[in-house]
């Protein structure tokens, strides 16, 4: 009996990183590629060295999770799918993965088979949504070379053979691919702007869309700093002309600070937002509100998949809406619908760069720290500051 036959008869189905258990000719504790010398980790199986590396990100939760999956998807496989320990994987090896992720079969063992994504806990939760674009198999395995590199350092493998992985180049047009152009972005606003507010409850829903959108746009926000951040991280201070401007402070990706320009727009949607929530125009000092007011227990920040669910529904509503406007927008429906909330990131970043500075964009987006000690680094954010508020702006309706 082949391995891959004892796997797939040892496991009836798959099971998440958490409670995944390896069977010991699968658990690499005597892999090819263990080093020989002495480890700097105390992991003596391949799924305990994952969890080791893991373990380094646990003050990012966004990257936790996008890490997470990687490595258990490569686990998985490598379990049920191809019989061989993490710890034997060889360069021929990983051209066969490269092949799975294109299309995992098979499709109602690995794919998810329900229109809502399920829960880590269901019995109906798998390692996939869909099959992965080229573009998703690049950062995959991107994600899984820095995985060896780390163990290779550590001491547990005595080499990586993604390193051996030869590098396609990439065009500018999928770089940019994951963004929505200004006409695809003007059917989301009206997406949102015509959604229902006849009785109190669907009037706080559509006001909620609306603010969300505002913050992923115009102030570039992740959806990991949306669900951590509070109207307290709103503030005003006295530029160096003597104006009054306004403020957000968010705690990013890697424990990195940045302050956001809140344009006049953005702080006029604020007033909106917590208008609809009955609450005064503007946050306090101390303001422990969360961002997004959930309908439902006001004090508790919401969950960032409730947050993607809620950008997801607006995607999907465009792209029924623009379906009904015939045949010739289908090609414009389907880009829709691909979307993410991540995907408003980009766009914002993209349509800045059409119109600002790109010093202020990278600063605006927290790809790089600015000192703010000197009289001229706060004039250079006053610049920011008037650019962002003067050139990106989301453009909704007054009423």
């Amino acid at each position: 009996m082949s391995s891959l036959t004892v796997a797939t008869s040892v496991f009836a189905h798959l099971e998440p990183l958490d409670g995944l258990l390896l069977p010991l000719h699968l658990s690499g504790e005597r892999g090819r590629n263990r080093a020989q010398g002495l480890p700097q980790v105390a992991a003596s199986d391949d799924r305990s060295a994952v969890l080791a590396w893991l373990a380094r990100y646990k003050d990012s939760a966004a990257t936790l999770a996008s890490y997470r999956k990687e490595a258990e998807r490569l686990l998985l496989w490598c379990v049920h799918q191809h019989g061989k320990a993490l710890s034997d994987l060889t360069h021929e090896d990983f051209l066969a993965y490269e092949t799975f992720l294109e299309d995992p079969q098979p499709a109602d063992r690995w794919v998810m088979q329900i229109a809502q994504k399920a829960p880590r806990s269901s019995p109906h939760w798998r390692p996939f949504a869909k099959p992965l674009d080229r573009q998703s198999q690049r950062q995959a395995l991107s994600i899984l070379n820095s995985l060896f590199n780390w163990l290779v350092q550590a001491g547990y493998l005595a080499g990586n053979p993604l390193a051996l992985r030869r590098r396609k180049s990439t065009s500018r047009s999928t770089k940019t691919s994951r963004f929505l152009p200004q006409e695809h972005w003007a059917q989301v606003r009206a997406t949102i702007e015509s959604l229902p507010t006849d009785t109190p409850r669907l009037a706080r829903q559509a006001a909620r869309y609306r603010w969300l959108f505002s913050l992923l746009y115009i102030g570039g926000l992740r959806i990991s700093e949306v669900c951590s951040s509070s109207m307290g991280d709103f503030y005003w201070r006295r530029g160096a002309d003597g104006r009054e401007r306004w403020w957000l402070e968010i705690l990013g990706k890697g424990e990195k600070r940045r302050v956001i320009p809140a344009t006049d727009e953005l702080i006029t949607e604020l007033m909106r937002y917590r208008k609809a929530n009955d609450l005064a125009p503007l946050p306090r000092e101390g303001d422990a509100l969360p961002l997004l007011v959930p309908l439902i227990g006001g004090a508790r920040p919401m969950g960032r998949s409730g947050v993607h669910e809620l950008v997801k529904n607006v995607f999907r509503e465009t792209a029924v809406r623009l379906r009904a406007l015939g045949p010739d927008h289908e090609a414009a429906a389907t880009h829709v619908e691909q979307a993410s909330a991540h995907w408003i990131r980009h766009t914002a970043g993209t349509h800045q760069s059409d119109n600002m500075d790109l010093k202020a964009v990278r600063d605006n987006l927290g790809h790089a720290n600015i000192a703010t000690t000197s009289i001229y680094v706060h004039t250079e954010d006053d610049r920011r500051h008037d650019q962002t508020s003067s050139l990106h702006k989301l453009g909704w309706s007054v009423s």
